[in-house]
């Protein structure tokens, strides 16, 4: 599955923050019950790779690891079970980990002269990050004219209202969003509640 099918899998991909271990697996099982496959486990608490590890084995589920900022992170977390990788930004050591580890990485990119860095060094598939405050919707549409090559997954700032704007972009293949995760459903072990959110997320698309 190249990244591209991944991203294609999903309308929302869930930007997932592990507080608490016990969580992984009920949330993984609940958002894939509501037809969210692909899940972004965050490295931003120290349970990421644990989750990764325990929602890898959830099946349906296909786990990614987000916040990748540190090249000894990805081999990590693809020993962890990751099958892609997600980055806030892109820079040669970056580069050079993901190439090694041979986890597929969609790089976060904020303006047009990182996206052609990003081109140049092979990568077709990237985040706009952070997407509301890069520009949003008419970011995308302006950069589709000249680098109508790149597929975006837009991520920071988009909610479920907003959502279909960037979906119906033709250079958009996906978005992020952490409102399919919200802290209080999950402290709650609201797992009904966050499939019902998966479910409206998936008929967006």
């Amino acid at each position: 599955m190249t990244l591209l099918d991944i991203m294609r899998t999903s309308a929302v991909i869930p930007v997932i923050a592990i507080d608490d271990p016990d969580h992984a697996v009920p949330l993984a099982k609940a958002l894939v019950a509501g037809g969210i496959r692909v899940l972004e486990v965050t490295l931003r608490t120290k349970h990421g790779l644990g989750a990764i590890k325990a929602m890898s084995a959830v099946e349906g589920a296909i786990v990614g690891v987000g916040t990748l900022t540190q090249p000894e992170e990805f081999a990590a977390a693809r020993d962890a079970g990751a099958v892609f990788g997600v980055s806030p930004g892109l820079t040669p050591a970056l580069i050079a980990a993901a190439k090694s580890s041979g986890l597929p990485l969609l790089p976060g990119v904020m303006t047009p002269s990182e996206v052609m860095a990003a081109r140049e060094q092979g990568f077709q598939q990237l985040k706009l990050f952070p997407a509301v405050p890069a520009g949003g919707v008419g970011m995308l549409n302006a950069l589709a004219g000249p680098l109508g090559d790149i597929t975006f997954c837009p991520t920071g700032g988009i909610s479920i209202e907003t959502a279909p704007q960037f979906l119906k972009l033709k250079n958009v293949a996906c978005v992020g969003g952490s409102w399919l995760t919200p802290k209080d459903l999950m402290q709650a072990g609201d797992w009904d509640g966050i499939t019902a959110l998966a479910k409206a997320a998936s008929a967006l698309r």
